[in-house]
């Protein structure tokens, strides 16, 4: 069954719990989302909050996919460029599906529904987002359109002797 997306839902303590166990799974399970295992909700919960601030500031908006039960599945932001000469493309957050859920193409399902919202989003011409090397994020991306642009060479350090590339990857809406 497909996941149902919403774009900037109303944020409530059980949609805020959800982001924050959904984090804390990708991040136990080995995912590429600014934090490496073991962590608590504890330990992400003040990322996230910089997040919901960003968002009540209306810079960065919330994409929210939950699955049949109701439960968040998934999520990306979207962060408006805040640099006046680079207004028209946005970064892409965050990006995550839950471990039980991968492999059946929602995360390609979050990444249309990404592209739809910043299609809708007034002059706004391209979409940008880094990911960590090592584990294939960077073809992933590539096949669904996103191109390679640029590459730090170990420019993130999972930890001590384990250094990662950082991807820069594009995705032109034009």
């Amino acid at each position: 069954m497909p996941l149902t997306f919403a774009l900037d839902p109303a944020l409530t303590p059980a949609l805020r719990d959800g982001i924050l166990d959904l984090w804390t799974d990708v991040s136990n399970a080995g995912g590429s989302v600014g934090f490496v295992a073991p962590v608590t909700r504890e330990d992400i919960r003040p990322e996230l909050v910089r997040h919901l601030v960003q968002m009540a500031e209306g810079r960065t908006r919330l994409l929210v996919g939950h699955d049949e039960d109701g439960r968040v599945a998934a999520t990306a932001f979207l962060t408006h460029n805040s640099h006046r000469l680079m207004t028209h493309w946005i970064w892409l957050y965050t990006v995550m599906v839950h471990p039980r859920h991968q492999g059946r193409g929602y995360g390609r399902d979050l990444l249309a529904a990404a592209e739809d919202a910043a299609r809708g989003t007034e002059g706004v011409e391209a979409i940008r987002l880094t990911c960590r090397g090592g584990h294939g994020l960077e073809r992933f991306y590539a096949s669904c359109g996103y191109k390679e642009v640029g590459r730090v060479p170990d420019a993130i350090r999972v930890a001590p002797g384990d250094d990662r590339d950082e991807v820069l990857m594009l995705l032109p809406l034009g």
